[in-house]
């Protein structure tokens, strides 16, 4: 019943490309219009698979590939992710995915709910993990969000500097300015705005493992005078700012949360200050967040639309004074974690084990693929309260070189 079940639905989901799905009795049937790219083969070895898939299309999908009940030809990950993604955008009316996203958005402010004790442990989930992990992928800086790709060719260390100076220049950053930072991850963005820029930064995170790690760094720099980290969450910071900065964070904060977290902006900005909250978001209506990832990578996390942040914003007092959107940034981003990631196999299972190996594979190659062609982006909120803080123009972020003629010498 459960395999007659999956081929149905199959049969209605693969609109573009072609999947080849043996079933566990060694039946093979292909899906799609014709053959052509994406295409993907499958082998199925679980007989209670079918049931996971059809009951929970996605945590089971997930979960299939950890523990190794579903098998991909070649292993090519990329390829049958791409396959996914993409028939998932250009599926979205069929019955029982409406159904189930009904079903999740039901649920959604509950799953998303995150008090001080549920945030903490949300955070603790995935950003207390081994530190030894993260520099298998991430850049030395340890620059754990969407890089910025000016030129394609970048590569990954010149491409999270210039996101890291991008914002810099939209904060308007001078000597001795006050900053703020929520959520700082492992340092790097502070610690760039107080020696680069001459700032004094004040940096929250619940995460203890990186805490530690900031601290230390700020002390190997330096700059413990500068830039104070504290294991605290945000709303307890009080006082003013002369700046507010934040960078991957907002998506954890929690729908239930947002207007709390904008008007803590407002009443730690100075009343001359600039804002500048970076996020994932998504391109279309509200929408709910992946049962796998929120079972196995960001509890309580959820990438948030245009019109949800807006509900939120409009009545905090800040002026939104710029609002960018990223394409395709985090999408490569993510390709040269993945790759990164895969080069050193053998380093993370010596951390962990194969079954995280797979699940954090997967949790690259399909966010990669959800930037791809799932409608992810990412979102930069330039925000003030006085609409005079920053300039008319965007000229300020892009100065024309300096073509004035030099002294003969």
């Amino acid at each position: 019943m459960w395999e007659q079940c999956l081929d149905r639905m199959l049969l209605g989901f693969v609109a573009v490309g072609s999947l080849d799905v043996t079933f566990p009795d060694g039946r093979t049937r292909r899906y799609g219009p014709a053959p052509g790219a994406p295409e993907a083969a499958l082998v199925l070895s679980d007989p209670a698979l079918p049931r996971r898939l059809v009951t929970a299309p996605e945590l089971g999908l997930g979960e299939a590939y950890m523990d190794g009940s579903l098998t991909i030809a070649g292993d090519d990950l990329d390829g049958f992710l791409a396959l996914v993604t993409r028939n998932m955008a250009a599926t979205t009316g069929l019955w029982w995915r409406r159904l189930m996203l009904a079903a999740r958005l039901a649920r959604r402010r509950f799953d998303q709910a995150n008090p001080l004790h549920r945030a903490r442990a949300n955070v603790a989930h995935h950003y207390d993990l081994s530190g030894a992990l993260y520099d298998l992928f991430l850049d030395a800086d340890r620059q754990y969000s969407c890089a910025y790709f000016a030129d394609p060719a970048m590569t990954l260390e010149a491409a999270q500097a210039a996101k890291k100076r991008h914002i810099a220049a939209k904060l308007l950053i001078e000597p001795g300015m006050t900053v703020f930072e929520i959520g700082c991850g492992w340092g790097g963005l502070a610690l760039s705005l107080a020696r680069d820029h001459g700032a004094r930064v004040t940096a929250v995170t619940l995460s203890r493992e990186q805490h530690r790690y900031a601290t230390d760094r700020a002390a190997a720099a330096g700059l413990s005078d500068r830039v104070d980290f504290r294991l605290i969450d945000y709303r307890q910071v009080t006082g003013q700012f002369d700046r507010i900065v934040s960078v991957g964070m907002f998506e954890h904060v929690g729908i239930p949360h947002y207007r709390e977290y904008f008007d803590t902006l407002h009443d730690r900005l100075a009343p001359d200050g600039v804002a500048l909250v970076h996020t994932i978001g998504r391109a279309g209506p509200p929408g709910a967040t992946s049962p796998w990832i929120t079972k196995y990578i960001f509890p309580g996390g959820y990438c948030p639309s245009l019109s949800e942040i807006a509900a939120a914003l409009e009545t905090s007092g800040l002026f939104p004074t710029d609002i960018e959107v990223w394409r395709l940034h985090y999408a490569e981003t993510l390709k040269h974690w993945h790759d990164r990631f895969t080069a050193r196999l053998d380093a993370a299972r010596a951390l962990y084990d194969d079954k995280f190996c797979r699940m954090w594979r997967f949790y690259l190659k399909a966010s990669e693929h959800m930037f791809r062609h799932g409608g992810q982006c990412v979102f930069q909120y330039q925000l003030a309260r006085d609409q005079r803080a920053v300039p008319l123009t965007r000229d300020y972020l892009y100065p024309a070189p300096d073509t004035a003629p030099r002294a003969a010498g």
